[in-house]
Formats: structure tokens, sequence, C-alpha cells
């Protein structure tokens, strides 16, 4: 750190004259171009026809009512989307993109909307640049400006950095020239907001599936046109039929619903630490089939404390293990005896390189404890103050050799009384090469390591050497020692991994540590057993080049992956995805970027990931933990499940209406319901329960359930037997009631009276049938959705206030009925509640042959 930087004084002065460093809002859709987008939709194109045929034949209140459910659904529909936008970008601020400033003499990380001219930026490999910057200091600076001029290579640049563009590799400093709308981007800030417009899979298969209903009732509503004029029935009276057919078949609130339960899981998702960045995210992760996670800061704490250090002369201490956090939380672990380096040389010599060789910023004032920097680091800098192991007369920096996961170590050149020393420390395959030992020596060095890996300890190396290298290639260095650090695993991680098993989810462990480290944790999580091995990345790389079958059997046959490259984390993940896996995978880097790209559910850490991480991922944990993406996981199953719940919902009801209206024309009865009733029944009864749907919570079973193929059709056997049974039903009994009713001397009038009442109560039945595919609504908690009670009194409701309403009632043709009267429709409703659950009993028998306790006493089977 070369500058004091801005005070909090100065940089809120400036913040005031230069307002926040924003580009300009990318254009984001009005209320108005919403709600036309509304009605772009088959199901609205048939009611349109539908409106147009009751315009010719002189049906002016059918047409006038059917247009204003239209404009009814268009709204709720607008709101909803609105609605969703507004929280998608509140979400998005949840994960704001940050920089490291320089302010009051420490650096510190803030948003970076924060940024003003003057500050001083410090740049790593994997930031996004906030703000145009001009260089003061810069070490192997690359940059991809591909934002700015297309191109995608990494350029080197020494003078300016600009905002909108990725370091890819290297550091620099330097001071921020403009910010906003002054920036080169902002003046092409068109570029920065270029976003993906492709629709989710799911919706997708929405779009597709309401194009065949659409498709599917035209071919149904032909069949009975032509039937009905073939027994000589005017031809108006056809043409009402059609119009009666066509509202009863259509869904008219799916996609608002649907839209409505892709919003509450992003937001129950955010709550549960897990950031939806893209929509598809939401619906991806219920089918995640293999999770391939990161170890440090994922499954373990991400708190690194020294527990023991040895010295080439076979000396092994016992280190008080204490650590700081880039917040500045100071913490232990261990319970290791402290050190006096007085007359220790050799210890305060690796002690010292740990120090020199470190890019950490740490700072004690008091009770204050400025604390900037990657854990390792920190550890180092946490140790030597503890030991107080550099004087002010060792360390000036000359020249500073950063480490990047690809070199797998970091140095740096230090002004020393005995002039320029090399201090380097890093990964031990990487070092040993470098310094100058023999065989045996190598192989005790080797020994020591893998002993202290197997205990769970991350190792380094530590080396030195004399002179100034011109490059990073260093040879003839003196090895110091090896230290282990200690990062226990977070207390939830164990339990998360079970959950995963149990929910029939593979786990693998990805990480650059050693192979001996990486399987003890391993086998603590019970991510591998004790007849697992780890697989290298050197291993890896020569089954590669033995051919690809090579190279996914060892993949497929392992779950430990240690001293892996970048790159390989890649191949791991198209590998899975070859051999039929759904891939969710971590990563924090730059060099993750692409295999968070290439996973089909990418998630970036959010509290030590890279801008660049964070914007290759579909994913952002907020907490970096592995039991947030057990919760995600758990919130994808339940928006699948409950957009299938609604769809349901709204498919069997419709389909129960064509059937009222099939058997009235097959006996040769009037119109059960009239296109103005049946239109009142969607918009009343299904347009407020299917909304309240999408708001059910986790049944508590999404975790025993296996992944659901991403292939897997919405409306499978399941839902079909589902419908059919229950339209079946529906459809039947009230067409058995408009019959007898008829037959007993009621007038039509009264009939449909009737009629249209039970077909309110069976709706009101069939939303709470519709809570669970599996679990019998007796066992389902009755006020776990209070939502959904609400709609259906609601419902319920609106449509007796109706009855009793001048004007509504005349056009609907409604009057009340006796309370007597109501009582036996609820109790023959209650019909479906029967045939519901004896088909959920059936199917648990069908598909759990060995289980003869009945689904009413396992709720969660």
């Amino acid at each position: 750190m070369a500058a004091q930087g801005l005070t909090t004084v100065q940089a809120q002065e400036r913040l005031q004259q230069y307002g926040k460093n924003c580009l300009p809002k990318p254009r984001r859709n009005s209320f108005l171009r919403l709600f036309l987008l509304q009605f772009r939709s088959a199901f609205i194109y048939v009611l349109l026809v539908a409106v147009i045929v009751c315009l010719l034949l002189g049906q002016l209140i059918n047409a006038f009512f059917i247009s204003a459910v239209l404009l009814i659904n268009a709204l709720i529909g607008t709101i909803q989307e609105y609605s969703a936008q507004q929280a998608a970008d509140s979400l998005a601020h949840m994960v704001p993109q940050q920089s490291r400033v320089v302010r009051d003499g420490h650096p510190i990380l803030l948003s970076s909307e924060e940024l003003v001219p003057g500050d001083w930026v410090m740049l790593n490999s994997g930031d996004r640049i906030g703000a145009d910057i001009r260089l003061k200091q810069s070490n192997q600076f690359q940059v991809d400006e591909s934002a700015l001029t297309g191109e995608s290579i990494s350029v080197s640049n020494k003078q300016q950095a600009f905002a909108g563009t990725l370091v890819t590799h290297g550091r620099a400093e330097g001071e921020v020239m403009a910010t906003g709308i002054k920036t080169q981007i902002g003046q092409i800030a068109k570029l920065v907001h270029q976003g993906e417009h492709t629709k989710p899979p799911l919706m997708q298969r929405i779009d597709q599936f309401t194009l065949r209903i659409a498709i599917a009732i035209l071919i149904i509503i032909a069949f009975i046109f032509g039937l009905t004029l073939l027994r000589g029935a005017a031809l108006s009276e056809v043409f009402l039929l059609g119009v009666a057919l066509a509202v009863s078949a259509i869904p008219e609130g799916l996609p608002a619903a649907i839209t409505v339960a892709l919003a509450i899981g992003m937001k129950r998702m955010a709550k549960a630490n897990v950031i939806v960045r893209k929509l598809v995210a939401v619906e991806a992760l219920g089918s995640c089939t293999f999770i391939a996670s990161d170890k440090t800061g994922t499954l373990t704490v991400n708190e690194m404390t020294i527990g023991q250090i040895w010295l080439a002369n076979d000396q092994l201490y016992d280190v008080t293990g204490e650590g700081v956090s880039p917040t500045g939380r100071v913490y232990r672990h261990g319970h290791g005896s402290p050190v006096n380096l007085h007359d220790e040389s050799d210890l305060k010599q690796l002690v010292t390189a740990g120090i020199l060789a470190n890019e950490a910023h740490l700072v004690f004032e008091g009770d204050k404890v400025h604390a900037d920097g990657d854990g390792v680091d920190l550890a180092f800098l946490a140790l030597g103050h503890k030991l107080k192991a550099l004087t002010d007369k060792e360390g000036k920096p000359l020249t500073l050799f950063p480490y990047e996961s690809e070199k797998g170590f970091s140095a740096s050149v230090n002004a020393t009384e005995a002039g320029p020393e090399l201090s380097v420390k890093g990964a031990v395959e990487k070092l040993l090469p470098m310094c100058s030992l023999n065989k045996e020596m190598q192989q005790g060095i080797l020994s020591q390591t893998h002993s202290m890996a197997k205990r769970g300890y991350r190792v380094l190396a530590l080396a030195h050497g004399k002179g100034t290298p011109l490059d990073d290639h260093f040879s003839d260095l003196h090895f110091l020692g090896l230290v282990a650090m200690s990062d226990p695993l977070r207390p939830d991680a164990i339990s998360a991994v079970a959950a995963c098993r149990q929910a029939k989810i593979k786990v693998a462990m990805i990480t650059g540590d050693h192979p001996a480290t990486a399987l003890t944790l391993s086998r603590q999580l019970k991510v591998a057993d004790e007849t697992d091995s780890a697989i290298t990345g050197q291993e890896l790389e020569q089954a590669r080049q033995q051919d690809i079958n090579a190279f996914d059997r060892l993949v497929a046959n392992h779950r430990v992956f240690a001293r892996v490259k970048p790159k390989q984390k890649m191949e791991i993940t198209e590998s899975l995805i070859r051999q039929g896996e759904f891939v969710a995978m971590t990563g924090d880097g730059v060099n993750d970027a692409p295999a968070l790209k290439h996973a089909h559910v990418g998630i970036a850490m959010g509290l030590r990931g890279t801008d660049v991480a964070r914007e290759s991922a579909s994913l952002v944990l907020t907490d970096d933990k592995f039991s947030s993406i057990v919760k995600g996981i758990i919130e994808g199953r339940v928006v699948y499940n409950n957009i299938r719940k609604v769809i349901y919902l709204l498919i069997s009801t419709g389909a129960a209406e064509i059937f009222l209206f099939i058997l009235s024309v097959l006996f040769a009865l009037p119109i059960p319901l009239f296109p103005l009733q049946i239109l009142w029944l969607n918009i009343v009864t299904n347009g407020v329960q299917d909304v309240a749907l999408a708001f059910e919570p986790a049944e508590g079973r999404e975790l025993s359930q296996a992944p659901r193929s991403p292939k897997e059709p919405i409306f499978d056997r399941l839902m079909l037997e589902r419908v059919c049974s229950s339209a079946l039903t529906m459809g039947l009994v009230a067409f058995t009631l408009f019959a007898s009713s008829l037959h007993m001397g009621m007038d039509e009038v009264e009939a449909r009276n009737l009629t249209l009442m039970l077909m309110v109560l069976f709706e009101n039945v069939h939303a709470l049938n519709s809570r669970s595919e599996h679990r019998s609504l007796l066992r389902t908690p009755l006020f776990s959705n209070p939502i959904l009670l609400i709609g259906i009194l609601v419902a319920q409701g609106i449509h007796i206030g109706a009855m009793y309403t001048p004007g509504l009632s005349d056009a609907l043709q409604l009057s009340p009925i006796s309370l007597n009267q109501w009582l036996v429709l609820l109790i023959t409703a209650s019909v479906l509640f029967l045939v519901d659950e004896a088909h959920k009993k059936y199917w648990h028998t069908k598909h759990h042959p060995k289980s003869a306790v009945s689904i009413a006493e396992h709720p969660r089977e």
C-alpha cells in the first residue's frame, strides 16, 4: 500500500459533489408495456375470437364481460410481473459490486457506487473495475477490456484502467479519475446492459404446453360445433356453445400464477442466503443431481490459523492458533503453546518469510483491528504480530510476485540489512523444484507434508534466497520449512452433506489443497469413506491425455479431487454433464468463471468471491456456506412443486367444465352454464386460489425425493391421472345435478344457479386437494398457508355476495339459495375430497408396493 487515500470526510464531500458512481440503468419494461405484453398468449387469442363472435351474435353483455375479464387478468399479470421485476432489482442490490480502497490510511471494501474521484483503489485479479483509474503501480497486471472494445483478449496496461473491465491477472493500485457517466463506459453505457433475454426452460415448456392446450380446445370445439349443427341447432346457439367451451377450458390465470410462484421462490431463496441472478436457476436447482464444491470457505469456515511449524532441521513447533478475519474479528483455534523467537533464528526466518511474501494488511490500534486480504496471508501477519517477528529495519518491499491460482505460490523481494532477499511461500510441490535439495531431503519433506495433511492441516512450504530475480522462475532457494494451517469444517457442513445424500444428490470436493488434507476432511464430511482415494490434477491430466473415456471413468469413480488446476474444474464439469449429471458448481475466483458458466447451475461465493465469478454464476451465496446450497435446492423444489400444483388446479377445473358441456351435448340438454357464468367462475375462484397456491410452504419431503429429470414433462403420468380423476368427478357430479334439476321441473335459470354454486364449492375443495400431490389433506397442516384459506373464503364470499347484488346478479342470472341447499351442495362437493384421497392412496400403493402402510400414516412419503 503506497498511499493514505482520502479521509472519510473528504470522500463524503466528493460524493456530494460528483454523485454516486452509477451508470444509466438498463431500460425496463414500463407498466404500460407489461400490460400490453399480457395479451401475447395463445389463450388470450382464443378469448379475443370469442369476443368477436359474441359481438357478431349481438351478445353485447357476454362480449363486454369477456373483455372485462381479459382486462382484469392483464392487470393482475402486469402487477405481478412488475412486482417481480422490482423484486429482481432489489435482490441484485443484495450482491453489490465492491472495490478495495484506502480510506483514512487503511484498505477497506466498499460498494463501487461510493467511489469518488481521488480515491486510491487497489486492484486484484478477478475484480471488476468500478471507475476509470490512473494507475500508479502495477505488477503483472492484465485486463479484459471486452466490455469496451469487444475483444476478449486480455491486455497489459500500466497507465490506465477503465470502469467495467475485468482484472484477469496481477495487481495494481491507482487514483480514480472519473466515475459514473464521466467514465469511458458511461459514454457507451448500453454495452454494459446487454443481458439475456432467453426464457428459462420451464417457461418455454409452459408456452408449448399452453399452445397445445389451445389447439386441443379448438379441435374439441370444432367437434362439438359440428355435432350440434348436425342435430339441427340454431347457428347462434352453436356459436354461443363454442364460446362457452373456449372460455371454460382456458386457464386465464396461469401466466400470472407462475410469475408469482417464481417471484416468491426468489424471495425465499434470498432469505436462505441464496441470491438468484438468473431466473432459470430457480427451476434448475431443483434438478441438481451433483454438487461439485470448493473446500475453503464453503465446507470450512475460512478462518486460517497456524497450528504447527516444521523446520528444515526437523524441529516441530506447536503454535498458539490465533487468526484475524478480513472483517477484523480475532479468533482462535486449537490449543498450541506460545513460542518465543529469542535465539530461534531459523523459526524467525521462516515466520519473517511468510510475513514478507504477503499481500494482506493488518494493523492493531488499541481495541480496533484493521484487516484486509486473504485468510492465509492474514494468519501469517497475526502470528508475526503475536511473536513480534519483524523489526522496523526489515522488510522494505522492492518487488511483489502476487499469488495466482495457476502458479500456486507468492513471493516478494525485500530490502534487508544483508541486501535484497527473496521470500516465497506456496504449495509444497511448487516450491521443492525451486530449492537446492537432494532426493533424500525432498522425500523427508514430502513425508512430513503427508503426515500433517493426514491430520486435516493445509500445508504450505516456505523458502528464501538472495538477489533480485527478473521473473518468477526461481531456483537455488534455501528451503525453510513447512507451516500447517487449520481451517475447521463449518458446523453445518456435515449435516448439509447428509441432507444431499438423502436427496440422492452426489457431492464432490474439488480443491487445490494436498490430497491427504482433502481426503481427511472429505471423510469427516462423509463425502468419502475409508475405501475412497483422492485424485490429483496430475492424474486427471494423464487420464485426459490417454483418452476422454478414461478421464470420464476417473471422474465418475471419485468424489475427492485435489491439487486441481482451474481449467480442470471446468473439465470435471463437462465430464459430469457428459455422464448425464445435472451439475451445480461452486467457485470464487476469476479462473472459476468458465466452470461456473459451463455448469447447469453456477454458484458463486458472495463474501470472498470475485466480481467475475459472481457475474458468471446463476446463484450467489451471501454467506458462502454449503448448507445454503442445500436450502436453495429445497426452495427450488418447492417452487417447481407449487407450479405443478397451480397447473393441476387450473387444468383439471377447465377439463371438468369441458366434460360437463360434452355430457350436456351428448344428452341433448341445454348449455349448463353460460359463458358469462364460466368466466365468473374462473375469475372469482381460480383467479384467487391459484395465486394463493403459489405461497404453499415446503411439505417437508423435498429432500426425500430423487432429483427430477430436467427433461421431465410437467404433464406427467401422475398429473394426468389426477386431472382425469378430478375432472371426471366434478364434471359428472355437476352434470347429474343439472340434469336431475331439470328433470324435477326446475327451470334452466335455477338449475344453472345451483350448478354454478356446486362448481364454486368444487373448486374450493379442489384448491385444498391441490396442496400436495402425495400427502393426505388430513395430514397437511391446515394453517401452514393462511393465504389459501383466506382466498377460499374470499372466493366463496364474493359469489354469495353476487347473489344479493342488484345488476350483477341479473347479468350472471344468479339468485340466493337456502342454507340447506348450500349444505347439501357442500356435502356433494366433498365427494371430490374422497376421490382425491383414494387416488393418493392408490398411487402410493402402486409405486411403493413393499409398504403396507397407508399414505395417511406416512404423510411425508
